[in-house]
């Protein structure tokens, strides 16, 4: 076995000096529980970034536990949010940095931003890019060197972490790894889709904000996974969903095929369930732990359970390859290419030349133990064959033994005695807890339980003696026939982590075809438009199965700032927080729960849900609103996709809406998808004319007399109607009658303020014209591209003109109510009878009667539009064009 030694690199004792280590915690960092164990993993990650204003930041995270190493180089921002959020996703145990940079901004956010860092800080020498080519040319798989070597070469930060973090991990944690064993993948920030740790908490896409242990969050949702290589697959893609289109459209297909083939998809769940974590075992055999020169017993039985397991790791890989023969999706077929026997065959027929044919591991401890045992043909090795004798013979006494004691105390004591196994006291008595008294003398090592009675004897005690001294001569004995066959394998595992990562995502993906038949999940469509019909909230559905009512969702560039206002209690959170969570779902390829569903791929998710104070930080729920609103505000994009849920409730009602109103107007400009939840309904009304903006709200039927006051989790259009719901709610929460009766009142007497303040104008009514074309303009686009046949297309086009005729023409009339001197004079404006919106190129009449008569050409005909399609509603007059035929 080729092996990499430290004899090639400096002394240990000439770098420790320049190590030293720092432990931060936060005061209010989330301790570990058992729903983030999927990700307690020994990673250690190493960090460099460039000088000067440019952040370019180079990073390397090396898991030691599966032998991989992922590289990638970010141009940050000054606030390296996607740094911050790498990071986050791979959860390393150890962080690295040069210690020239103890002081640098980004530890301090580093700090700040993740729980619980350890810091490590390495002498500059550490950093060496030339070492780090070197290392990738030592280590990588050698089909891989070359393209691996091209890629550090224009990613000069990435290699030097990549050499300081091996250098520690050999020089510090005296590990190491054999040449061409080490995976190693260039991963680029793009590609994925960016989610900060904020949302990644508040929309539990990982753990249960209530329980950490409870599967309510998403991740305990989708995860039907049956291979640990599925659920860290699962886990990272949740966390960093994918942007690309093609590979998404892959993914659909493969789930698809799967859950349309019953057969196959029975058969790929049962294949699966043979599965190891194949990634632990590859890794446990190709790495090299330093250990004392005699080898101990511990370390040559892990060989031979290492070998045990590599057999039924490989043995399982034909039956995907059987399970897949009647797939055909690219993906799906891909994955049964991978696992074909010719790929895998050296290595089978290695391993059937060593080990006998039965070998399996087993999970009991007695069980494993015997398969230890006898993992080595016989006739290898004549002494091998001879311990073994004295093996078996030994525990054949073990069971005569207790066969005697059971004849012995049946007659006399009527006890029933039986031979248990355990690895710290191996062969033991178990006894019925029927005895009150004490046992005979005979036995020893008592140990009473609630319902048995645990015993030895002497005589047993020393057949224990006997039978660990043959194992562990038949265990040396198979030592040196393990380290040939491993050294043999160590040539071939690169095919078979290949296979690995294969079986992961044929994993994950059949637990989303699961998913899409148990829970009657569809197929969403990639397009420009997000439109759900009857979605649902994935987690709340299965909570609520028989109670939940889903809800459509639609929005466009037109329609891409939605505030959403309603009573207490009525799902407005549920329902902002169900089109996060499908979006995800959809862009990790998994089906979505609704009747129909497209989305346009998002390249950012932002949620601003949570409104607990951060006592830790000593910082209040409105100081908390604001960090986040302004995180939000200098990384939003075009591609972005924002839920806000009641932002500026934790200041004054003045101070709140202003804020509200401004951040609102920033996040229009952004030109992101965003649903704005809020009780502010002037809100709703400051922005009713901006365009982009639409009113929803979810609403509550109440009782005539006010006693009763049922939630109809409905999303409708236009703002929540003014039913005072607030009052409502006090009244039925039994407040005296004189406080209610004053609070309607005040109410009513504030209401007539706000309506003489906020009284229309002409500027709003020219708001409301220039809204109405730019909606009229985006229908006609959805129009031009969609697939409807003639007939229907000619429907919708009258119809459009007909609404859009009536509602100008309603508009020309309020229009004429106001003074010419409240605004610009109005551009004249066409009967509404014979109404024609027009280029300055084209101009098309628009009646019905023409409509009536136009031929099969009309597909072709119908829509002339500006060119300049990206024009906001600041630069519209009532002279932009729109064609309507």
């Amino acid at each position: 076995m080729s092996i990499y030694s430290l004899n090639s690199l400096n002394s240990v004792d000439s770098f420790s000096p320049s190590v030293s280590r720092v432990t931060s915690r936060h005061p209010t960092a989330r301790p570990t529980t058992t729903a983030t164990s999927v990700a307690a993993q020994d990673i250690i990650c190493a960090v460099s970034e460039s000088r000067g204003v440019s952040s370019t930041v180079g990073l390397t995270f090396v898991n030691l536990a599966t032998a991989e190493a992922v590289l990638c180089q970010i141009c940050d921002s000054q606030t390296y949010v996607k740094t911050i959020i790498k990071i986050g996703v791979f959860e390393p145990s150890e962080i690295l940095f040069m210690n020239t940079a103890k002081e640098s901004k980004l530890r301090y956010i580093i700090q700040e931003n993740l729980p619980d860092p350890i810091f490590t800080f390495l002498d500059r020498r550490w950093w060496s890019e030339k070492t780090g080519h070197e290392y990738a040319g030592r280590l990588a798989f050698p089909e891989e060197v070359d393209s691996l070597k091209v890629t550090l070469g224009g990613n000069y930060f990435a290699a030097c972490c990549f050499a300081a973090v091996l250098k520690y991990i050999e020089v510090e944690l005296q590990r190491s790894f054999t040449a061409h064993s080490l995976r190693i993948r260039f991963e680029p920030s793009q590609g994925s889709m960016t989610i900060d740790l904020a949302t990644i908490v508040s929309l539990e896409l990982i753990q249960n904000l209530q329980n950490a242990k409870s599967k309510e969050s998403l991740f305990g949702l989708l995860n039907e996974t049956l291979t640990p290589m599925g659920t860290r697959l699962l886990r990272a893609s949740i966390l960093q969903p994918s942007t690309e289109r093609v590979k998404l459209t892959a993914r659909y297909n493969a789930v698809e095929d799967l859950a349309t083939k019953e057969d196959t998809f029975v058969s790929v769940r049962q294949a699966l369930k043979g599965f190891i974590d194949a990634d632990k075992v590859l890794t446990a055999i190709i790495e090299i732990i330093l250990v004392p020169t005699k080898r101990t017993i511990q370390y040559v039985e892990q060989s031979v359970n290492n070998v045990i397991m590599l057999k039924t790791y490989v043995s399982a890989i034909k039956n995907i390859f059987q399970a897949l023969g009647a797939a055909q999706s690219d993906l799906l077929l891909t994955i049964r290419e991978l696992c074909a026997p010719e790929g895998h065959r050296s290595i089978e027929d290695l391993i059937d030349t060593t080990l006998n044919e039965n070998v399996a591991y087993q999970s009991k401890p007695l069980d494993l133990r015997n398969q230890r045992i006898y993992c080595v043909k016989a006739g290898v090795n004549s002494l091998l064959d001879v311990a073994r004798q004295t093996y078996k013979e030994a525990n054949v006494d073990a069971t005569e033994l207790i066969e005697k004691l059971s004849g012995m105390f049946k007659v006399s004591c009527d006890m029933v005695l039986d031979l248990k196994y355990d690895t710290a006291r191996q062969y033991y008595i178990c006894i019925p807890a029927t005895e009150p008294g004490p046992l005979p003398d005979v036995f020893i090592n008592v140990y009473r339980k609630r319902k048995r009675i645990e015993c030895q004897t002497l005589d047993l005690v020393k057949l224990n003696q006997k039978i660990a001294d043959a194992h562990s001569e038949v265990i040396n004995m198979s030592d040196q026939t393990i380290q040939d066959l491993l050294r043999d394998v160590c040539t071939e595992v690169s095919g078979l982590f290949r296979v690995s990562e294969a079986i992961a995502m044929l994993d994950m993906l059949a637990a989303f075809a699961q998913l899409a038949t148990n829970h009657e999940y569809i197929r969403p469509e990639l397009t420009d438009t997000l439109a759900i019909k009857a979605g649902r909230h994935p987690i709340r559905e299965q909570i609520h199965s028989n109670k939940f009512i889903p809800n459509d969702a639609y929005a466009t560039p037109q329609t891409r700032f939605q505030i959403i206002t309603g009573c207490n209690m009525s799902g407005k959170s549920t329902y902002i927080r169900s089109l996060a969570l499908v979006t995800v779902m959809a862009q990790i390829g998994c089906f979505v729960p609704a009747q129909y569903a497209s989305f346009p791929i998002s390249h950012q998710l932002f949620a601003r849900v949570t409104t607990s104070d951060d006592l830790g930080a000593n910082v209040s729920t409105f100081a908390a609103e604001m960090r986040e609103m302004a995180f939000i505000l200098r990384n939003i994009q075009p591609r972005s996709m924002v839920i806000i849920d009641e932002l500026g409730r934790g200041t004054s009602t003045t101070d709140g809406l202003a804020i509200a109103v401004a951040l609102a107007e920033a996040l229009i400009s952004s030109n992101a998808l965003v649903w704005f939840v809020t009780h502010f309904h002037d809100l709703a009304q400051i922005l009713a004319e901006r365009s982009g903006v639409i009113n929803l709200h979810l609403a509550a039927e109440i009782a005539p007399d006010a006693s009763k006051m049922t939630m109809q989790y409905r999303i409708a259009e236009g703002p929540v109607p003014d039913r005072r719901y607030g009052l409502v709610l006090a009244k039925l929460a039994d407040l005296p009658p004189a406080v209610l009766n004053k609070a309607r009142s005040v109410s009513e007497a504030m209401d007539q303020l706000a309506k003489r303040r906020n009284s229309p104008s002409r500027a709003v009514a020219l708001a409301q014209k220039r809204k109405l074309l730019l909606s009229l303009r985006e229908q006609l686009f959805l129009a031009r591209d969609g697939t409807m046949d003639n007939a229907s297309l000619r429907a919708l086009l009258i119809k459009l003109q007909d609404d859009f005729v009536l509602r100008m023409a309603a508009i020309n009339r309020e229009m004429e109510l106001y003074p010419d001197d409240e605004s610009e004079t109005e551009a004249p404006t066409e009967p509404a009878s014979n109404l024609s919106v027009h280029t300055p190129e084209t101009q098309v009449l628009g009646s019905s009667q023409h409509n009536e008569g136009m031929g099969n050409t009309l597909v072709s005909e119908l829509i002339v539009i500006e060119s300049d399609s990206d024009c906001e509603s600041e630069h519209v007059t009532d002279n932009d064009s729109v064609v309507l035929v």
